[in-house]
């Protein structure tokens, strides 16, 4: 296996927030790029490494402290490095901090961008604009440059400017009503970010198409993806059944368009197991499985088509059976017969996962302000190359010499006039809360 990376000697200037933009560019770090934050200790642009600088502390009766997640509810001296959300995408890259608000602090971006190959944002479109940052502008600079632009709804039409989260996304997209229970309305649907996750990786596979064109051609380019529209063809199917048959789907809870599924409680507090059933054949190997029971010769259950008529009877049969069933030990004995099924699990149970722990799914690693934890690795494995996590997530600031001083070769009383500046810091203004 080489120590090459594939993205070695690529540089990329980050100006990603939440979750979309930063999950794009880890996938860049995890491939070799050198990806450097851009941050500012002047602004604090929450949700990214937290909801705010210093966060209050929620007091919970009789649990200590709750500070968003964070190691033992403690914010600690710098709760910046210690937000979760931001540190599970944070492998593998590198942070500056700069003022883009004043003349100097742009100077420094575009002597940043001259020596860089590509920028990744996922503003909303006039936050770049009051930056006065453009591609027309960037590409001036360093023809080559790539960037790619990464706004909910896109860069023109009328939601060009909406603040949004994922919840939101889903919602304009579709998704939302397709989700939930039944017997339920969306209010109580429970939040879900498939298109940030789906963005990242689309980001990731645009950058990495770009750069292979600027290969070939020596030409750079503007793209824009667009997180709502990227997230469309996972709807694929619903959206074929509006336009081919003009309806519009609704949830289906744990039911399923054709096959007999449901989330079946299983012995022990709050365990559960999913199971599909295709058709008559799975039918015949799961009453084989389950010790053909007497219920399941009933007339009502005879046919694919008189089980799914009559469910709800059939879920509290199999209910009754899995109840009494460990969720793991019932996953295997179905799925030996051949029968889709899983055990529902949670944080604890996919960390200790023997196939996961097999996989090496988690890897340590360290970060000076929340110690040595285990985390999520790269979703890809490669032969020739050793995608890993070898740095673990990157503080405020932690890089700003060596990109002053080494990349931007800036001497000592230079870079000395920036921290006075407010510049440069690894911690936020007092100012910031």
């Amino acid at each position: 296996m080489s120590n090459r990376l594939p993205l070695e000697g690529v540089r990329v200037l980050d100006m990603t927030v939440v979750w979309a933009g930063p999950y794009c560019t880890t996938l860049l770090a995890d491939l070799g790029a050198e990806v450097i934050r851009v941050e500012s200790i002047q602004v604090f642009g929450p949700p990214t490494r937290g909801s705010s600088a210093r966060p209050p502390q929620f007091v919970i009766e009789n649990l200590p402290p709750f500070i968003g997640g964070m190691p033992n509810r403690e914010g600690g001296a710098r709760p910046w490095n210690r937000y979760p959300l931001f540190n599970a995408h944070a492998r593998n890259k590198l942070s500056m901090t700069v003022d883009l608000l004043r003349p100097e602090g742009k100077e420094i971006f575009n002597r940043m961008v001259a020596i860089s190959d590509v920028l990744v944002e996922n503003n909303p479109t006039e936050t770049m604009q009051k930056l006065g940052i453009s591609y027309d502008e960037l590409k001036k600079i360093n023809p080559g440059f790539i960037m790619l632009r990464m706004p909910a709804y896109g860069n023109t039409g009328p939601y060009q400017n909406h603040r949004s989260l994922g919840i939101h996304i889903e919602g304009v997209i579709g998704h939302s009503l397709l989700r939930g229970y039944t017997d339920l309305d969306p209010s109580a649907n429970t939040q879900v970010y498939m298109a940030d996750a789906a963005a990242g990786v689309g980001g990731a596979f645009a950058v990495a198409c770009a750069l292979n064109h600027r290969r070939r051609t020596g030409e750079g380019q503007l793209m824009e993806l667009s997180q709502g529209e990227n997230a469309v063809p996972y709807l694929g199917q619903a959206f074929m059944d509006y336009s081919m048959n003009g309806r519009s789907q609704t949830t289906l809870g744990n039911r399923h368009p054709t096959a007999l599924q449901g989330v079946y409680p299983c012995k022990g507090d709050d365990r559960w197991i999913a199971i599909t059933i295709f058709d008559d054949r799975d039918w015949e190997l799961f009453r084989e499985a389950i010790g053909n029971p007497e219920w399941a010769r009933e007339p009502q259950f005879a046919t694919h088509e008189s089980r799914r008529e009559n469910q709800d009877a059939l879920d509290r049969h199999i209910s009754k059976w899995t109840c009494d069933q460990d969720h793991r030990e019932a996953m295997s004995l179905l799925q030996s017969y051949g029968i889709a099924a899983g055990a529902v699990l949670d944080q604890k149970d996919a960390v200790e996962d023997p196939h996961l722990q097999a996989r090496a799914m988690f890897e340590e690693a360290f970060q000076s302000d929340v110690g040595t934890h285990m985390y999520a690795r790269a979703p890809f494995k490669m032969s020739e190359s050793d995608v890993r996590i070898r740095r673990g997530p990157v503080t405020l600031g932690q890089d700003n010499e060596y990109v002053y001083k080494t990349l931007l070769k800036l001497s000592d009383a230079e870079y000395d006039a920036l921290v006075e500046a407010g510049h440069i810091g690894d911690e936020y203004a007092e100012h910031v809360g």
